[in-house]
């Protein structure tokens, strides 16, 4: 007898930028609940969820490889062996791509939270898992959680998730490290700085010819909920309303030009448009392609 699939397919999915190739690698997906959900009625949340045949928060996380003038860059490094077992996947997914973690000279962070940074280090015996790479993120970003009066004001459970945590995974990188505040950063791709979420949240603009794309880092967590209701936050947003601010400029900004945008809690591969809708926005999948 043949046995059942145990594994789905790998997540890996290339899109042409112009000249640039930008990879979509699936870290996985984390579950939670909508109580941590802010700003928005949770039984609404529930019933937009329901409607749309997801489960209740049922969050992709995605990271994004920039191949670039004969360079490669990695956005985020997903969650590591540090959170849930359905996620952690990136280097097994880099691997079945034909990518070598030792082939990526620059991650780009998004910001340092555990899903986005915890893959930069092994953090069961602190090896780097991408020892030739140099680390590049905005400057608010490393100040904010190598505070210490930062972190004595947070909760038990935040100062280490997210302080303690964060400092643990950078520090191998610590001599390879560039901070920026704005401007272009990799072969094409500028920072786009959109704080709030953290201190240093950014987004990246990826353009090649005529071509662009937004990686819009944490823009979103729940989709369907928040370009519903834009203004709806999270609980571990540094600052809800700089946040929610900054989410709305975002919105305007991409739905205007009708910019291509991926992000790393989009449903995977992630690229996608977004439409304005009277005070709300609707998110449009792309179309898959099957060749570059």
């Amino acid at each position: 007898m043949n046995p059942q699939p145990q594994h789905q397919i790998p997540g890996v999915y290339h899109r042409r930028i112009g000249d640039i190739v930008v990879t979509t690698i699936s870290d996985g997906y984390l579950d939670g609940t909508l109580e941590v959900m802010r700003n928005v009625d949770v039984e609404k949340a529930r019933q937009i969820l329901t409607d749309s045949f997801r489960p209740a928060r049922r969050t992709s996380v995605n990271t994004f490889l920039i191949h670039s003038k004969g360079r490669i860059a990695i956005i985020d490094t997903g969650s590591g062996n540090y959170l849930q077992p359905t996620a952690g996947f990136v280097q097994r997914n880099l691997a079945l791509a034909g990518i070598d973690p030792k082939s990526i000279d620059t991650v780009l962070l998004t910001h340092m939270h555990p899903d986005h940074s915890a893959g930069l280090t092994d953090m069961s015996n602190g090896q780097l898992l991408f020892p030739n790479a140099e680390l590049v993120m905005h400057e608010n970003e490393l100040a904010h959680w190598f505070d210490d009066g930062a972190m004595a004001k947070a909760d038990e459970r935040s100062a280490k998730l997210y302080f303690l945590s964060g400092r643990e995974q950078v520090a191998p990188y610590r001599n390879r490290t560039r901070l920026f505040r704005e401007g272009e950063v990799f072969p094409g791709v500028t920072a786009v700085p959109s704080l709030g979420h953290t201190p240093g949240h950014t987004a990246y603009l990826v353009a090649s010819g005529n071509d662009q794309l937004m990686i819009w880092g944490d823009t979103v967590h729940v989709p369907e909920v928040q370009t519903a209701f834009p203004e709806a936050g999270m609980a571990f947003d540094t600052d809800l309303a700089a946040a929610a601010a900054a989410r709305k400029r975002m919105f305007d900004r991409v739905s205007a030009d009708s910019v291509l945008i991926a992000g790393m809690h989009l449903h995977f591969p992630a690229f996608s448009r977004l439409a304005r809708r009277g005070d709300a926005y609707a998110l449009y999948p792309e179309a898959w392609v099957h060749a570059l």
